[in-house]
């Protein structure tokens, strides 16, 4: 629940700074009818997410188990490598993320203006599918009922479009890459558990080694380990019982499963180990200063300047 929550919060205020960016550039130069452009492509952009939450959630049915398995588990591998593209492209990009906005605008602006739509489509589309499909894997790996699931990522939706608003606004002043920095950071735990996951279903499809297929009988010792009972790297249920408070925080967070098999572990870790020390320093690494555009802007920004921004173009009696 908290991880859906949170993937919901932050992408949804991804996209939010994304509508404020382009609605404050068209006030800006006086187009304010490309504005509900803007709002239908991010309305067939919301749309397109639903189709593919619903598509994720209901497609699966009526397949065999093993077909469910090898599904579930080659889209959890896909979930976690989007969130993981996507955090570092969020630290990357958020320094000119409203000059590339504003380039690609001024070129869309061009013929009857439609392209704006597009750009406002694809903008919003490529957050609504990540979190469509890491809401979905990470459903699946914690036993969340996916009613529960889409309810609670709705609310961080909800949270996140108050909070883009109300920045954009200027009611409030939030410290957005301190947000995005260790936002991250928890998307990347909670990816680690989701790969595990992932990794439990493709074994339970007979497509990786694990506990649910015989070891090849020329399998030497080393690779013998890795089927059969052996290939389990522990079995607490007694000790932490599954569908217990603690057994159900820990799968929900961490991806910790009290039954984990030695290659769940051995991803989980490698993952963690590499990923989130690589992402927190590169967050730290200091940045360059900022120029400034003739229009006052700043070239390059981090995104607590993206609402700053937004506010003053739009509301230029507050700024």
């Amino acid at each position: 629940m908290l991880a859906t929550l949170l993937i919901g919060m932050r992408e949804g205020l991804e996209a939010a700074l994304v509508v404020s960016v382009l609605l404050a550039y068209v006030n800006k130069i006086g187009r304010r009818d490309a504005a509900r452009k803007i709002w239908f492509g991010v309305g067939a952009a919301i749309l397109l997410s639903l189709v593919v939450g619903a598509v994720l959630t209901y497609g699966a049915y009526g397949l065999s188990f093993v077909a469910q398995e090898a599904i579930g588990g080659i889209l959890s591998l896909v979930a976690v490598a989007m969130v993981t593209w996507m955090v570092f492209w969020m630290l990357r990009m958020s320094r000119g993320l409203s000059g590339q906005l504003r380039t690609q605008l001024d070129a869309a602006l061009l013929g009857g203006g439609w392209g704006v739509a597009a750009v406002a489509f694809i903008s919003v589309a490529r957050e609504g599918i990540e979190t469509a499909l890491f809401i979905w894997a990470t459903t699946r790996a914690s036993d969340t009922t996916p009613l529960a699931g889409f309810l609670t990522a709705i609310s961080g939706i909800v949270i996140a479009a108050v909070l883009g608003w109300a920045l954009y606004r200027g009611l409030i002043v939030v410290n957005l890459t301190v947000f995005f920095r260790w936002s991250g950071a928890l998307l990347i735990i909670f990816a680690a558990g989701v790969l595990a996951y992932g990794l439990h279903d493709l074994q339970e499809a007979g497509l990786l080694p694990g506990p649910f297929m015989p070891a090849p009988q020329d399998a030497g010792p080393v690779m013998a380990a890795w089927f059969g009972e052996a290939a389990w790297a522990f079995q607490i249920s007694h000790v932490i019982a599954p569908d217990g408070f603690f057994g159900v925080l820990l799968k929900g967070t961490i991806g910790f499963s009290p039954e984990m098999t030695k290659l769940e572990v051995l991803a989980w870790a490698t993952y963690l180990i590499i990923v989130l020390p690589l992402f927190l320093i590169r967050s730290y690494r200091p940045r360059a200063p900022r120029a400034t555009q003739p229009d006052g802007l700043p070239t390059e920004r981090d995104p607590a300047t993206v609402a700053a921004s937004a506010t003053s173009a739009a509301n230029p009696t507050h700024a």
